[in-house]
């Protein structure tokens, strides 16, 4: 055990102050190291917060030694000169004896701080399988990558990883959608949950080519078995099933969260509930069919203005005329997806390349809303009943651009927004990937349970991430010291503490690594039995 320094002072809200030992380099030390303090009756797993400089008289600065080499410099180092290593205590365990870990208690959360000159010392990798666990190839503890100092893997709990809503963050180009697809593979794997993906950009049903140059694999690949590929590309022959949105499954709140896209004006809201009044669930349908003679008539018997009226008709005309939208689709298809999610199969909801924000937005919120008022019935069922064979599979639905769903103007109108802030009341959570966290509303990221970032560069985005996270200074100086490139930040419910990580490879290796017989089904569903089975009819 590497002894690097001694407390000299500090307090419980803020952090402590460690002198650095004469022997050890400055440069060895990065801020977001995990470190331990050696405290009389506990150990302190921590975190280095910050690296400073100090002289024991200021009159060595005015005339100091032009090179660290010197005679000068080397007498005055660790005497004159010297580093303070400000360190955050994370968690405590407390200690058998001087040596030895009392193998009955469990890390906590800190509620006392150690003395003067408690040792500092390095982590080691038993701190490192004690704190985080290990990854034994079964279970929910699933290695994402190893720390910066150390090659010892670092396993997330996947069950507490599914039991709250989870974001992805990082600039573009710092691999959140390879990350994603490690923690999604970790939860097909291990079995703790079944995924709804809305994959907007081709990143995770079929292989493709990384910014490397090496053709990855596809999660569809990966699990042949366990995942079915829907999409909205009635040309896409790799898919199992192809989908359709019938103009009576758009809601006005669907209509309303594509306001930007479609440069509704404000007056639109009102004309939809005149509709709305109207034509019922037929709104949308009758707006569309209707003449100028037609709508005239609608405005007079209504009230409506109708050059409002007018311009949402040609509004909409763009969600008409998508290829996969028609007058009337089988709600059926929909439910059997829901089935299918029930009994364990995971669903990729593939978007053409030739799609916009408009169809992500229109397409993931309207099968979304039925996913989650389908599991709140299933849910209302197993509280009747107490079955354990009605508890419903946890699911996470993964969207990518996520500040487009959940924006301020727009996280109380989408399902998604609901889903977020309810948490696991009816077992759906989310998982949100974008490169602008501060386009999120603030209240959706307090709600977060788990937050892995890569790199982010603007001051909004970083105090976004942060939202809601205790010992903010310390970790927030630990996310800015990331390098572009397959390094993160993990930090939140899943992992007992914050830690800065390299990310694992997704690489031959990994895919080995999955190759173990896994549960799950898929293929064709009885549907009647999965009604019963979803509603108890």
């Amino acid at each position: 055990m590497e002894h690097l320094g001694v407390v000299t002072g500090g307090s419980f809200s803020g952090t402590l102050s460690v002198r650095l030992a004469p022997q050890v380099e400055t440069e060895r030390l990065h801020i977001g190291d995990f470190v331990v303090i050696e405290g009389r009756e506990y150990l302190y797993f921590s975190m280095i917060a910050d690296l400073q400089l100090h002289v024991t008289d200021g009159d060595m600065i005015a005339d100091p030694p032009w090179s660290r080499d010197t005679l000068t410099a080397r007498a005055l180092r660790g005497t004159g000169t010297y580093t303070v290593v400000q360190v955050k205590p994370m968690l405590m365990l407390p200690r058998q004896s001087d040596i030895f870990i009392d193998p009955t208690e469990r890390v906590r959360p800190v509620r006392t701080i150690p003395g003067h000159f408690s040792a500092l010392r390095a982590a080691t990798d038993d701190d490192f399988r004690l704190v985080f666990g290990e990854d034994t190839g079964e279970g929910p503890l699933f290695s994402i990558g190893t720390p910066l100092t150390s090659d010892i893997p670092v396993a997330l709990d996947l069950r507490r990883f599914m039991e709250r809503s989870n974001g992805i963050f990082g600039q573009s180009g710092t691999g959140k959608s390879f990350l994603a697809r490690l923690l999604l593979c970790g939860i097909i794997h291990r079995d703790v949950g079944v995924n709804l993906i809305f994959d907007m950009h081709d990143e995770y049903a079929f292989g493709k080519e990384s910014e490397e140059g090496v053709w990855v694999k596809g999660l569809k690949e990966l699990f042949p078995t366990r995942i079915q590929v829907w999409s909205l590309d009635a040309k896409n022959h790799n898919a199992d099933r192809h989908v359709q949105i019938g103009l009576d499954q758009i809601e006005p709140e669907d209509i309303l969260l594509l306001a930007e896209e479609l440069r509704l004006a404000e007056k639109a809201k009102i004309s939809i509930e005149l509709l709305v009044d109207e034509y019922r669930d037929q709104w949308l349908t009758a707006l569309m069919n209707m003449s100028g003679e037609d709508l005239e008539d609608f405005a007079a018997r209504t009230g409506a203005h109708p050059g409002s009226v007018a311009a949402l008709r040609r509004a909409l005309i763009q969600v008409r005329n998508r290829p996969y939208v028609v007058e009337q689709a089988d709600q059926r298809a929909i439910d059997e997806l829901v089935a299918l999610l029930d009994r364990g199969t995971h669903i990729i909801l593939h978007f053409p390349s030739n799609t916009t924000p408009l169809d992500h937005m229109l397409v993931a919120n309207i099968i979304t809303r039925r996913v989650r008022a389908v599991y709140q019935k299933k849910v209302e069922r197993y509280q009747e009943t107490r079955d354990a064979a009605h508890r419903p599979r946890p699911l996470m639905i993964t969207i990518e651009e996520a500040h487009k769903f959940l924006s301020p103007q727009v996280a109380r109108q989408t399902i998604f927004g609901t889903i977020a802030r309810e948490m696991r009341k009816y077992y759906v959570t989310l998982l949100v990937i974008d490169q602008r966290p501060s386009g999120i509303d603030r209240e959706v990221l307090s709600q977060l349970g788990t937050r892995v970032t890569g790199k982010l560069s603007e001051e909004a985005d970083i105090e976004a991430v942060l939202t809601g996270v205790g010992n903010r200074a310390a970790v927030r100086g630990a996310l800015e010291s990331l390098e572009t490139k397959k390094q993160v930040l993990i930090l939140g419910h899943a992992v007992p503490m914050p830690l800065l990580l390299r990310t694992r490879e997704y690489n031959e290796d990994f895919y080995r690594s999955l190759q173990t017989p896994t549960k799950g089904r898929t293929g064709p569903v009885d549907f009647d039995a999965a009604m019963s089975d979803l509603f108890g009819d």
